[in-house]
């Protein structure tokens, strides 16, 4: 990690009266399904299936999960999951920290244990060495106050597939085949672990993770078939090209059929292969309406289809970013364009990163130092945050007025080296 600076290790703020007494640790084994069932009523109350809690419970990393305490009843908790994120440049992924599980019992609000949870969580993300945390918002205005900004967005679409049609020839040659979604799952992951790493925002999870997207508990299905899986492979070797998951809502108006495909996933190792899933999706009889809640801003079917008006395309923030060592984190990536430039950093939370930072990379490599030097650019740590894996340009933040250029042209020569010339994106939620 870098060296901290001069300015005072990030002071914790002060304790209301109204928490003293509340014990904030990480919990046990044996105190999982208590902490667990106070999440579930912090997200409103409603209990989830068997399955789904069995697959947290396997997943859940209890050294890095922490609860607050009211006597022996947790009514405060947070998480975190060990992950490595892909970043701009192709290099080797990062160590990560994907916060989850925070919430607080409607009892126990407005303590400020919502603040010192996340004020132990960055601390520990610091001692374990991780650069960067990224979570997924229930609400995006909560987590702004902790440094964390939106780095990259996610569309949806909904596609009324007799109005539009895959405008491209591509893929029709190539088999496509239904397969059972559990018996398809190594394969799957397997190119899913190999194409994903090229685009900035997509995580590399510890085993058991696989699980995660077959979750289909029947409870859960609000009316959708059983989670389909069709695969498209080479009609030479075999080899799995790319897959789809997906589920359908069947409906029925007075004049015939209006179910809906609903889209779980699409990936695909090339562009053929990406437009004969995609032609399948849109082809699925009894059906009207193909929906997909979580695509890429930049995804090729927006270049696929005859008329991308009618796809209704809506954007959202998807992956929450925060820098916890600015100097590691800005090293860690790559830069579109060579730079040399000097930030102001301002981060009321974590002072440690406050101060002037001097980086210097390109394409190869880069570094990253606390500097006396003037700086170029004044900024907070949520802009660098959001800036970071190459979605928001840092002109458009000075834009809204949140970066200040203080040597002329550094401004445009520092967007542009932040930039990727492809759009960041969580593929899958944790």
């Amino acid at each position: 990690m870098s060296e901290p600076s001069s300015s005072p290790v990030s002071a914790v703020p002060a304790v209301p009266s109204s928490s003293v007494g509340l014990e904030l640790r990480t919990i046990t084994a044996e105190e999982w399904s208590a902490w667990y069932d106070m999440l579930e009523r912090a997200f409103g109350g409603m209990p989830e299936s068997a399955e789904e809690r069995e697959l947290w419970q396997g997943l859940t990393e209890l050294d890095r999960s922490i609860g607050v305490f009211d006597g022996k009843q947790p009514v405060a908790a947070a998480g975190a999951f060990s992950f490595r994120l892909a970043l701009p440049g192709g290099v080797p992924l990062l160590p990560t920290a994907g916060v989850t599980m925070v919430g607080v019992l409607p009892t126990h609000r407005r303590r400020g244990l919502l603040t010192r949870m996340m004020r132990h969580q960055l601390d520990d993300v610091r001692e374990r060495g991780e650069a960067v945390a990224v979570l997924t918002a229930s609400e995006p205005g909560i987590y702004g106050r902790f440094g964390y900004a939106v780095a990259a967005a996610q569309m949806r679409v909904a596609i009324p597939r007799h109005r539009v049609r895959l405008d491209s020839d591509l893929g029709r040659d190539l088999r496509l085949r239904l397969a059972d979604p559990a018996e398809a799952v190594a394969g799957c992951e397997a190119l899913y672990e190999r194409v994903g790493p090229a685009r900035p925002g997509w995580v590399a999870r510890p085993p058991g993770w696989e699980r995660q997207p077959l979750l289909d508990p029947p409870s859960e299905r609000g009316g959708l078939t059983p989670l389909g899986c069709v695969l498209v492979e080479d009609p030479e070797s075999g080899g799995l090209l790319g897959y789809a998951r997906y589920a359908v809502r069947p409906d029925w108006e007075f004049s015939g059929p209006s179910g809906t495909v609903v889209v779980h996933e699409v990936l695909a190792a090339t562009p053929a292969a990406y437009a004969a899933l995609w032609r399948f999706l849109l082809d699925v009889d009894l059906t009207d309406t193909v929906t997909a809640r979580n695509l890429a801003v930049d995804d090729p079917l927006l270049h696929l289809v005859s008329d991308v008006r009618r796809c209704e395309a809506h954007l959202r923030d998807g992956l929450h970013a925060r820098l916890v060592d600015v100097g590691a984190a800005l090293a860690a990536r790559r830069y579109a364009t060579p730079l040399d430039v000097v930030f102001e950093v301002s981060d009321p939370f974590c002072r440690w990163n406050e101060g002037r930072w001097r980086l210097s990379g390109d394409a190869d490599g880069a570094v990253c130092a606390r500097t006396t030097d003037a700086a170029d650019l004044q900024l907070t740590v949520r802009e660098l945050s959001a800036a970071y894996l190459g979605g928001f340009a840092l002109s458009a933040l000075a834009g809204a007025g949140r970066v200040q250029e203080l040597r002329a042209g550094a401004l445009p020569e520092t967007s542009r080296a932040f930039a990727s010339d492809i759009a960041p994106w969580l593929p899958r939620g944790f």
